[in-house]
């Protein structure tokens, strides 16, 4: 595991990206998210990022039994969330929650499950939910099948925070490879974006870093991952097939650089975001200000109806 540590100051931002196994038993999956966040906390993290699905296996047969309903600061029936709300308390720190499936039941008593991240601050307030937006339906030949839209319904919102005076844009893995939603978040005046996921073998080694580093560069942003380890089972008794995560939990500066990683193992990801560098690049390379309006333009479609 490579980090990036510097010494404490008012525009540096210490963060953790916790790369850890996922199993099929949800406690055991929480007590092993307590013991990263622990660590995290012990070097002197303010804050930290879980992978996507760290509660259940990513498998799209086991969301429905995984899922829970996530109510705004009511914690009930909901053991994750109340975990993680919990955690940040106690531990006095910034989480992002990773993603858990979501159970949401509408008015018709019609049943939706979604990719879900939750973001809690300090005092274990929930200050954000990002549902997934585009979600991972891929058909490489001979090489992998995957539909989360067999089970799951995507989100219709771009989400972002406000900690420590800097605004954060949060994406969940395959909304990584939309630049028109980290744009949208930039615009928004995102210095940071944090993006859980679960690459796999066949993208990850091709696309993961790549996609980071591109993200970075357009957005003159800090890029943050967090992957969950990659399982070493190969037990025939688990009632859902094994996905191969392809780990590799990385942090990126604005310049396109890696300035934490890791490999596919379990680590916690110690990096300090110098928040200066976001305003040298954009100030360096001022594309925000060169845009050509006359020949194309974003629309953030939500920001615009909001109005």
């Amino acid at each position: 595991m490579s980090s990036s540590t510097s010494s404490d100051n008012a525009e540096t931002i210490r963060v953790a990206l916790l790369q850890f196994r996922v199993t099929e038993d949800k406690e055991k999956n929480l007590e092993t998210a307590r013991d990263f966040l622990l660590r995290a906390k012990n070097q002197n993290a303010k804050l930290a990022v879980l992978p996507e699905i760290w509660n259940s296996p990513y498998a799209t047969s086991a969301f429905a039994e995984y899922a829970e309903e996530i109510p705004n600061n009511e914690s009930d029936h909901s053991p994750s969330v109340s975990f993680l709300m919990q955690s940040a308390k106690d531990l006095k720190m910034w989480i992002v929650g990773g993603s858990i499936p979501e159970k949401k039941i509408s008015t018709l008593d019609k049943v939706h499950y979604y990719n879900t991240c939750i973001i809690c601050n300090p005092e274990g307030e929930i200050v954000a939910k990002h549902r997934k937006v585009h979600l991972f339906d891929i058909d490489v030949p001979n090489k992998i099948t995957f539909r989360e839209s067999d089970t799951l319904t995507g989100g219709s919102t771009i989400t972002t925070f406000d900690a420590f005076g800097v605004k954060i844009g949060i994406g969940i893995c395959y909304d990584i490879r939309f630049p028109e939603l980290s744009q949208c978040m930039v615009k928004r005046g995102c210095r940071i974006l944090v993006f859980p996921g679960a690459f796999n073998l066949v993208t990850g080694p091709a696309h993961w870093e790549l996609l980071q580093r591109a993200r970075a560069v357009d957005g003159q942003c800090f890029v943050l991952t967090a992957s969950p380890a990659r399982t070493t089972t190969t037990d025939s008794h688990n009632k859902y097939p094994p996905y191969y995560a392809w780990g590799h939990s990385t942090a990126i500066n604005p310049w396109g650089e890696v300035i934490a990683t890791c490999d596919e193992n379990e680590h916690v990801v110690i990096c300090d975001l110098d928040m200066t560098k976001v305003e040298e690049m954009r100030q360096g390379i001022p594309t925000s200000m060169q845009k050509r309006t006359d020949l194309y333009e974003l629309k953030d479609l939500e920001a615009i109806s909001q109005k």
